[in-house]
């Protein structure tokens, strides 16, 4: 099949994918969602959904590739996101790789847009459809269920917000929890703390890294130390920053957290 994508130009790759290699956590997720995770023989290191993805050999880190053992697994097609990975997908093209990077989502849509992509690919368009859908409806039951408003905080090695452009922002604002920084136009950001205390949020919402211990006891302790007397929730960990189809799941478990929290559970 013959596609032009907007960064990397003419692509050109087999009309039937079968040996198929994901650099990127939300594609693996979105290929084994789609049933077709037999096809996937390699990831990055950040590809731990699902769980039957961890046999895989570990490829890559988001910016680096083992190019050599790449190369042996002759792969149909090297899949990636585009934002941070960008010139990584553009040298594996330019080193003779088959090679297509999905785009980073704006909004909760961008994901089932994804999906779509992937349908197409992998001529799957049915099947994508229907997941698509299902994860859409899900997604629709959960408008307006708070209205509140939020400080959000990820810890990627140190405390990050979202502002205007990001799908976390769009995806909390569809839950009725507000974003406080939602003015600023910059997906995402460190934010002044201090600032954070003049916004006046009615919640802190903190998530850790991935595989950390008791993560609301975390954010408790980082409300006490700011001096913030706001109830708190915690995800588990690259929830709401996983932009794959388990984000969904991700985001029903938050609203039912947040819930709870407030006594409405």
């Amino acid at each position: 099949m013959k596609l032009f994508h907007e960064i990397l130009g003419p692509v050109e790759l087999p009309d039937r994918l079968e040996r198929i290699v994901s650099l990127a956590p939300n594609v693996t997720d979105a290929l084994f969602a789609l049933g077709v995770g037999e096809r996937v023989l390699g990831r990055s290191a950040f590809c731990h959904r699902p769980a039957e993805a961890l046999s895989l050999p570990v490829l890559a880190s988001y910016t680096k590739t083992r190019t050599e053992l790449l190369r042996s697994l002759k792969p149909d097609v090297v899949l990636l996101s585009t934002g941070i990975q960008r010139d990584q997908a553009l040298r594996l093209k330019e080193e003779g790789f088959p090679v297509y990077a999905l785009p980073l989502p704006l909004s909760p849509y961008g994901i089932l847009e994804n999906l779509s992509t992937l349908g197409h690919l992998l001529d799957l368009e049915e099947r994508a459809s229907e997941l698509a859908h299902q994860l859409a409806e899900r997604y629709g039951r959960l408008k307006g269920r708070f209205d509140l408003k939020v400080y959000f905080e990820m810890d990627l090695g140190g405390p990050i917000t979202v502002g205007r452009g990001s799908y976390i922002a769009q995806a909390l604002l569809h839950l009725g929890l507000r974003p406080i920084f939602l003015d600023v136009p910059q997906a995402y950001f460190p934010p002044d703390l201090e600032e954070v205390k003049r916004r006046k949020p009615d919640l802190f919402l903190y998530e850790p890294k991935p595989w950390g211990r008791n993560p609301l006891e975390k954010a408790r302790a980082l409300a006490r130390e700011r001096g913030w007397d706001l109830p708190v929730v915690a995800t588990d960990g690259d929830e709401l920053a996983h932009y794959g189809p388990m984000f969904f799941a991700f985001l029903e478990k938050l609203a039912d957290r947040v819930a709870e929290t407030l006594g409405q559970g």
